[in-house]
């Protein structure tokens, strides 16, 4: 088939016209025969055939059995009752669930006489239920009429309005089908087909619209699902590879006096065995002629400062200077106390450029910049202004990349002729699945333990009603010196939201830890910012023993004597945002705690969310649990969620589909890296298609 057939415009399709075209064009985004061909169904409902219990698959498709209800029992909950029948046939045993109408139930079910029972079957353990279920006897069953297999598609209240139901939709499908032949070109080669047991593509599009059996589906669905996310990784490697080969970098090819001297007298403890690879790993990247252009995850506390400070020393080794970026003045100006204290004896000018920094210190950090005089500058949003000029930039670190529009961080590839070496550094850890897909053209490396001495934060979750034992935990706990953080959700009180606001909060902590014994900081987002700082001061120097705060605290201040995190409302905070406030404590030698206050009010997420928070401290499985339960768009952001514009595939449920076709993408690319072998020539021409067609890579990192 012609494959520029399927970007004919959708009106030109048989029972559309222009009024239905504009409709599915705002509502669903569909404006050619191929975006309908890709719309694929949420969901089926199955009456082909009458399945065996022994049979099910947990595939989310609608079923209908065939048994009798041999049991009904009341089952109590937190919240009701539910009743649950068990249901057979000679194959095994699965539940009937209902959560309500209970009575109109037990009074009309037959029990040993046979039903036909239809809904959609999920597994808790080897046990199959399904809740709520149409249910027929058998008799009344049989004397009715026979529906088919039905997609159920996507829709809105608009098209249903419209009259474009699912009925409409389905035979607008039926009819591109006709149109088409369903002479689909084939994407994947016959070495792929074979070794994967997969459908052909005509056959998989057939089936995902117009399944001839459950089997048939979820071949449909695997096949179609693996070749998304096979294309997506293939041009993710691309990328990768291209920017290897064609942009050139700075070959760091010595390792000189200064990292020597520093790593011999000046590293403030053993570097831990993970901290040692990741510095390998960089440092084979800047002795080659490629860029880098690396993305280093790791834990709060777990040590990418010092591994970033190494690699600077690499870069002034070879006489380039180098940058430290991070998103807030109170992180830059953490990293430029850090760095100045770690290269205290050593030759190696450091300055910091925030907004912040009067006129004529900028003046002078401007000249020396220049003249190669300064070597490394730490700043915020600042460097990026077009007045700032480097003599020769040689490696560009930034923190914390997300709070960086992509934009933002191309500025930095041209305060150079060539492009300096990038690593961005980020404590929010990124979940594997979430990494290979956003990530893939990045090297990525892994800080996956934390430095000897720290000890793991204890973390327990309070009810409101435990809070003035918490109070005495407090007390006891800044009688040995400690200092502890009270952080709150919300500045002003909202009236639709029940939760503590800060000034509440602080006048019940003052009236709890009154003055002289006791001294309390406040910081939030309204203040003004040297309000801020110096409040914030006063608790790095230990003059207080208590600082009351909004989220602002979650990225920046390093306080090794803070031992204690009450987080108030905590169910109102994200899981990455939970993990990331904990990490604030911690960060000395003695146990730290993170005390999660909340309501008795708790949505099942939330429970999820405290539940994960107490059983670990480690950053990676935080993240998982997360993207489980928001999703990979929102845990993108706004600004790159539209990135993965997936069809069928879903980067969670579908993890083992994707690592296998990054798998595959990576074997075809190292074999034949221009794909010119004619048994991959249909692979070749589907990627131009897409990539023409498509171009959604060309910002990402």
């Amino acid at each position: 088939m012609n494959p520029n057939f399927l970007q004919t415009p959708l009106v030109y399709l048989k029972g559309v016209g222009p009024n239905r075209a504009e409709t599915l064009k705002v509502e669903l985004g569909l404006e050619t025969f191929g975006d309908l061909l890709q719309l694929y169904p949420n969901r089926y409902l199955d009456k082909t055939q009458y399945y065996k219990i022994g049979q099910l698959k947990d595939s989310g498709a609608d079923v209908q059995i065939l048994g009798k209800i041999v049991h009904l029992k009341t089952v109590e909950q937190k919240r009701g009752k539910r009743l649950v029948a068990s249901f057979v046939d000679d194959t095994g045993q699965m539940d009937l669930v209902w959560f309500r109408s209970h009575k109109w139930i037990r009074e009309n079910i037959k029990l040993n006489e046979p039903y036909v029972v239809f809904g959609r079957v999920n597994r808790y353990g080897s046990i199959f239920s399904m809740p709520h279920p149409e249910m027929e006897l058998l008799k009344v069953h049989q004397a009715g009429l026979k529906i088919s297999m039905q997609p159920i598609y996507p829709s809105t209240e608009k098209l249903s309005n419209s009259g474009i139901t699912n009925k409409v939709i389905s035979k607008l499908i039926q009819q591109l089908f006709i149109e088409t032949k369903a002479d689909f070109d084939e994407t994947l080669s016959q070495s792929l087909l074979e070794e994967l047991k997969l459908i052909a593509r005509a056959d998989a599009l057939l089936n995902i619209h117009f399944p001839k059996s459950q089997e048939l589906l979820a071949r449909a669905q695997f096949r179609l699902k693996f070749e998304e996310l096979f294309f997506v990784q293939m041009q993710l490697l691309n990328k990768k590879a291209v920017r290897k080969h064609k942009i050139k970098g700075l070959p760091f090819d010595q390792v000189g006096e200064k990292f020597k001297f520093f790593f011999t007298n000046h590293l403030p403890f053993e570097l831990t065995n993970a901290q040692k690879r990741v510095i390998k790993e960089i440092r084979n990247d800047m002795g080659s002629s490629a860029q880098m252009n690396r993305l280093l995850q790791g834990d709060v506390g777990s040590g990418k400062t010092i591994v970033a400070l190494m690699c600077m020393l690499l870069a002034i080794d070879n006489d380039y200077q180098a940058c430290l970026m991070a998103p807030t003045e109170i992180l830059a100006n953490q990293h430029y106390n850090g760095l100045k204290e770690l290269l205290a004896d050593m030759e190696i000018t450091v300055a910091i450029l925030t907004g912040s920094v009067k006129k004529s210190a900028r003046r002078t950090i401007h000249e020396q910049l220049e003249s190669g005089e300064l070597n490394i500058l730490v700043g915020t949003h600042a460097v990026l202004e077009d007045k700032v000029q480097f003599k020769n930039l040689g490696l560009a670190v930034i923190d914390e990349q997300h709070r960086f529009g992509v934009a933002q961080r191309s500025k930095l590839w041209r305060k150079n002729s060539l492009p300096p070496h990038i690593l961005v550094m980020t404590a929010t850890p990124i979940p594997r699945t979430l990494a290979m897909s956003l990530y893939g053209d990045l090297d990525i490396s892994v800080i996956d333990e934390l430095p000897p001495g720290r000890k793991a934060i204890k973390t327990v979750h309070r009810y409101d009603a435990n809070r003035l034992k918490v109070f005495r935990f407090i007390k006891d706990e800044i009688k040995k010196g400690r200092q502890v953080y009270v952080v709150y959700p919300l500045i002003q009180e909202s009236e639709a939201m029940d939760y503590k606001d800060l000034m509440d909060g602080y006048e019940s902590i003052a009236r709890e830890f009154p003055l002289p014994d006791f001294q309390i900081s406040i910081v939030h987002g309204q203040m003004k910012p040297q309000d801020k700082d110096y409040e914030m001061e006063r608790f790095v120097k230990g003059e207080t023993q208590i600082m009351v705060a909004t989220t602002v605290i979650e990225v920046g201040v390093n306080v090794p004597n803070a031992s204690v995190m009450i987080i108030e409302s905590a169910e109102r905070f994200g899981l990455s945002q939970l993990h990331q406030l904990r990490g604030r404590v911690g960060r000395g030698a003695e146990q730290s705690f993170c005390i999660l206050m909340t309501s008795h009010k708790l949505s099942s997420d939330a429970k999820t969310r405290l539940e994960t928070m107490v059983r670990t401290n480690d950053g990676f499985d935080i993240a998982e649990v997360d993207l489980k339960l928001r999703g990979p768009g929102d845990l993108m952001g706004t600004q790159q969620s539209g990135l993965l514009n997936l069809k069928i595939a879903d980067i969670v449920k579908d993890n083992q589909i994707l690592k296998s076709a990054r798998y595959y993408a990576m074997q075809l690319l190292k074999a034949d890296p221009k794909l010119e072998k004619n048994e991959h020539l249909v692979i070749r021409k589907a990627y131009a298609t897409l990539v023409k067609d498509k171009a959604i890579w060309g910002y990402i990192s």
